[in-house]
């Protein structure tokens, strides 16, 4: 399952060099995990995952399978990007396939780095990204408007539903409005009108703070302002030095884990935005754990064990029997599946079991 969070963000914020850490761009051909670059600005990415090591430790399998996202490099946005500067209508709709953004920020001084705007100010430059996103729905939102009028003068029933959403829509962002605040989002007509204009202001934003090595530890300025205005609209703050994880990229375990305590930090930033934009497309991750290899299954929340099979193969699904489950604790504990089962701690589950986050799980099934 691939599903897309796009990094966006001036030029000179440090979004490419996230990006290319993100995607161990510097050594792609020498890595250990599945990765790979599908074109130049977009790269599947493997969740990390410490789960997996640890049932590895008691299955030693031939390989370990983690989950992925894919990441999308957009080329720096510029003021005017809705009207077509720097090639803008482009990005915008690059942007537009994606799920998640990640709006990257700069909040450090560095007199050898250029910033586009002649000056360090988190929030001016977050609100000139989000006024061009904001531009785009809008302008994006008047020709759909345009199109429901002539099909609603047709007696289109559909279309009259979708006129009246779009309408309040195009009010509400007006002035001045993120679509993720409209209050008729559950509507059928909002949800059938943004399958497919996949409106820019509607998709979860996440915030990556790039500090310099010495903004890691207390928060600057900068961050806290950045912070104080991700509160205000529900979203949340990475703290990521882009330099520094670019310089971890070619570390062993052992060297990144000495430099992270070093720089008084548990989870590097890269791994903090995997996790967050994991969660933030609503996706967990169930485990099959056996001597060819130990493997996270990418699975929506909520999600049916039937539906969970269909992750597999869709065979597994049409001819589901039930599963065979074990808490990944459980089979943690226990020392793998023997031990599990010798405990009772193996469940036979059916149609409508629920899949919890880290289920250890077999199939039967017959087709």
């Amino acid at each position: 399952m691939g599903l897309g969070i796009g990094l966006v963000g001036l030029p000179n914020v440090g979004k490419s060099t996230t990006f290319n850490a993100l995607t161990k761009a510097q050594n792609a051909e020498s890595a250990n995990y599945p990765f790979c670059t599908i074109e130049p600005n977009k790269a599947v990415v493997p969740v990390p995952d410490k789960r997996l090591d640890q049932l590895a430790k008691i299955v030693n399998p031939e390989k370990i399978q983690y989950s992925t996202l894919d990441f999308v490099d957009i080329a720096g946005l510029v003021a005017g990007a809705s009207k077509g500067e720097g090639l803008g209508n482009k990005f915008l709709g690059n942007i537009r396939e994606t799920e998640v953004i990640l709006h990257i920020v700069r909040c450090f001084e560095d007199a050898n780095i250029v910033h586009t705007e002649g000056s360090i100010d988190p929030i001016r430059d977050v609100e000139i990204i989000e006024q061009e996103l904001l531009f785009a729905d809008i302008d994006a939102l008047l020709k759909r408007i345009d199109m429901l009028k002539k099909k609603a003068r047709g007696n289109d029933k559909d279309a009259k539903e979708q006129l009246e959403v779009a309408e309040a829509l195009l009010e509400h962002i007006e002035d001045g409005a993120p679509v993720s605040t409209f209050n008729d989002l559950e509507s059928d007509g909002f949800i059938a009108m943004n399958k497919e204009l996949r409106l820019l202001t509607s998709k979860p934003i996440i915030y990556g703070a790039n500090v310099d090595e010495d903004g890691l530890g207390e928060d600057s300025e900068y961050v806290q302002k950045l912070k104080a205005y991700a509160e205000e609209r529900d979203s949340e703050v990475i703290k990521l030095c882009a330099k520094v994880e670019e310089d971890m990229v070619d570390f062993d375990e052992d060297e990144r884990d000495e430099m992270l305590e070093d720089l008084g930090v548990t989870e590097s930033g890269l791994e903090q935005i995997i996790h967050k934009g994991f969660d933030k497309l609503g996706l967990m991750s169930y485990f099959t754990a056996g001597v060819k290899e130990v493997r996270a299954w990418t699975i929506r929340k909520n999600t049916t064990a039937p539906k969970a099979a269909a992750a597999i193969h869709n065979d597994f699904e049409k001819g589901f029997i039930r599963a065979e489950v074990i808490s990944y604790e459980d089979y943690i504990t226990y020392n793998g599946e023997t031990g599990a089962k010798e405990a009772g701690k193996n469940r036979l589950e059916g149609k409508e079991y629920i899949v919890q986050d880290g289920d250890v799980m077999h199939f039967r099934f017959n087709v």
